[in-house]
């Protein structure tokens, strides 16, 4: 298999060893670095500013002994290129006597390009501008005896497979206006940087900051090498920082002060970048610079392994810090959306059918936090219990302890004979089909919504960013509310949620219900459980939902990467295959591929039609602004491409 047929670039920012003032000795570090195992496969590697000679040169840049030596050991790096793209930095001097910081772009035995830095730091530490000027209005085409013919200026853009990148240099990026945004309307999917940013205490931390900043106001991938501490002297340390990030992500960072040199290999996505900024639609109408020369000819890499790692969970943060946050401020943004809308609304209560599954008691703890945010007493919210013909003791028991856990009044109402009448009015035969299932959905939807009209409160929706996705709930039943808080969460957040809550925001008896819910086999009971023994009722779960439609582990994989990120079916089988790898072989993950894609194409008018909700994360089903679609579009050519997958 070839990654790179997906999308995925591999790169490498590497900070050699420096012997200051000696270019001869530095390209040969240089191609040695070429030369290792480690970097077969990368398409582009990356050098520190000024890595040829060292950037603390000095004075040592004004002689003309070390301006031959550069131009030979550009000489000697560039011949011993391949098709992987090399750039390195050394200073270049002009006709009229300028001397430029630059960073050469060779590849194939020929160099390129080259790109002179525009801002020079003279402040501090820093003295830049006694060596060299600016390249801002530089545009030269050299013709050089030994390094051939290349031009020299900032407005260019050099192919890397399908994609293309350009370059910036160290301050250039520090500055008000960096270079990097107009490259990025330019087109450039991919930023390298060659610096020679020193150390400091936190500045580390600004320039991880910085970069990811960059990339996310890019919406590109941006690579950094920084000079190692070989290249200190005096008052000055540099630590050898060399970083990655992908569109505000920070993918890659290696360890510091490491005086045998550092290195990060990473690839990055283009074709992800290319529809995040299709997306957005401040980026594709933002204005564009003057066309770009494009330097190079497109060459499809060959990447028959990935480095980078899928979580299987992208929905829910690894970190248990970071994912103490996110829940935190996920439940403020449902408990405000939904303060705010019974505030709209007038409402004096909030209606919610409690089912003693995780929906309705991830709605129930947003309905609490609400009435707290808006002052009002937890009996202004009516929870509501609707057992039927198949609901079992367990979840009905579940149902309750949750309601007095936390001090809420709970009634019951059995649907079993409105059902059962409901059914006979339409002359039902009594088996359990779609019929007898959704007339127990919508008898309870309407038994909510009449009872918040007799309590002026409003219906409080339960189904999740899951079931929305796969059509997995009944149309005008449990699909309609007064506003969905659970509309943007997808389950395998849901289950999250209600564990954080258990364990850091509940009292012992609350924790206790929360922790009895999530050990439930997630069931719509619609159909009511048989003794195999005896063939009576049984109080078991008979439905187990992720038995008929598949784990919800792998639906909220596929649709986190088919509607945030825009990949088609085949990539999303190929990362699913390397998230999942100990866990789901591929016949099981094409079989529940296949379903979702049929059911997320045939249950689009379940979504046409939803109410409000909460947006709390990037992905959104709402047709009010994040996802229309037409009910009609059709899927059978998704569907027969899945089948030819291996």
């Amino acid at each position: 298999m070839n990654y790179a047929d997906y999308g995925y670039i591999r790169l490498a920012a590497i900070a050699p060893p420096v012997a200051i003032g000696n270019p001869k000795r530095n390209a040969g570090h240089i191609v040695q670095a070429m030369q290792q195992n480690e970097y077969a496969n990368v398409s582009l590697m990356l050098f520190p500013e000024l890595s040829v000679s060292g950037y603390t040169c000095e004075d040592l840049f004004f002689n003309q002994s070390m301006i031959n030596q550069c131009e030979e050991a550009l000489y000697q790096i560039a011949r011993a290129t391949d098709e992987r793209i090399v750039v390195v930095g050394a200073p270049w001097r002009l006709p009229d006597g300028r001397l430029l910081n630059a960073g050469f772009v060779c590849q194939n035995g020929l160099i390129l390009g080259a790109v002179p830095k525009t801002s020079h730091p003279n402040y501090g530490e820093f003295y830049d501008k006694r060596w060299f000027a600016s390249g801002l209005e530089v545009e030269l085409c050299v013709d050089h005896p030994k390094l051939g013919q290349f031009v020299i200026a900032t407005d260019q853009l050099f192919a890397i497979g399908e994609s293309s990148f350009a370059v910036e240099i160290c301050e250039d990026l520090w500055q008000p206006a960096p270079p990097s945004m107009r490259h990025v309307r330019a087109g450039a999917e991919l930023i390298v940087n060659l610096s020679a940013s020193n150390e400091l205490v936190s500045k580390a931390n600004y320039r991880r900051d910085l970069i990811k900043m960059a990339s996310a106001q890019g919406i590109c991938a941006y690579l950094y090498a920084a000079s190692g501490p070989t290249e200190s002297t005096k008052d000055i340390v540099f630590g050898g920082h060399q970083l990655f990030a992908e569109n505000g992500v920070l993918l890659a960072q290696s360890e510091r002060f490491l005086l045998d040199g550092s290195n990060i290999v990473c690839e990055y996505d283009w074709q992800k970048l290319r529809h995040d900024r299709t997306r957005n639609g401040t980026f594709a109408n933002g204005e564009r610079p003057a066309a770009y020369r494009i330097c190079g000819k497109p060459q499809r890499p060959t990447l028959d392994a990935l480095r980078r790692t899928f979580d299987p969970k992208p929905f829910v943060p690894g970190d248990d810090n970071e994912f103490g946050e996110r829940a935190s401020e996920i439940l403020k943004i449902q408990s405000t959306g939904l303060a705010r809308r019974m505030m709209a609304a007038y409402s004096k209560t909030l209606v919610l059918g409690v089912s003693g599954g995780l929906d309705s008691t991830l709605a129930f703890l947003v309905c609490l936090d609400a009435l707290e945010l808006l002052k009002k007493d937890r009996s202004d919210l009516c929870a509501i219990t609707l057992p039927g013909p198949a609901t079992s003791a367990h979840t009905l028991d579940s149902a309750r302890m949750l309601a007095s856990s936390a001090g809420a009044n709970l009634m019951e109402v059995r649907i079993d004979a409105a059902v059962e009448q409901h059914l006979k009015d339409l002359s039902h035969g009594g088996e359990h089909d779609v019929v007898f299932e959704n007339a127990q959905a919508r008898e309870r939807t309407q038994i909510l919504f009449d009872l918040a009209n007799k309590m002026s409160g409003i219906v409080v929706g339960t189904g999740d960013l899951s079931e929305l996705a796969l059509g997995w709930c009944t149309y005008n039943a449990d699909q309609m509310s007064s506003y969905n808080v659970n509309a943007s969460v997808p389950k395998t957040l849901v289950i999250y949620l209600v564990r954080w809550y258990a364990l850091h925001r509940a009292d012992r008896e609350l924790s206790e219900a929360l922790m009895r819910i999530l050990d439930t086999p997630i069931s719509p009971e619609l159909v009511p459980a048989k003794d195999e023994a005896n063939g009576e009722a049984s109080d078991d779960v008979a439905q187990h939902t992720e038995s008929i439609i598949g784990p919800y582990e792998l639906h909220d994989f596929f649709i986190y990467h088919y509607l945030r990120n825009g990949f088609d079916a085949e990539k999303i089988y190929v990362l699913a295959q390397l998230a999942f790898d100990d866990k789901y072989d591929a016949p099981t993950i094409k079989q529940w591929l296949k379903l979702f894609f049929k059911r997320f194409y045939m249950h689009q008018f379940k979504r046409t039609t939803l109410p409000s909700g909460p947006k709390v994360g990037s992905v959104s089903l709402s047709p009010r602004g994040d996802w229309r679609m037409p009910d009609e579009a059709d899927v059978s050519a998704i569907l027969e491409h899945i089948e030819t997958l291996k």
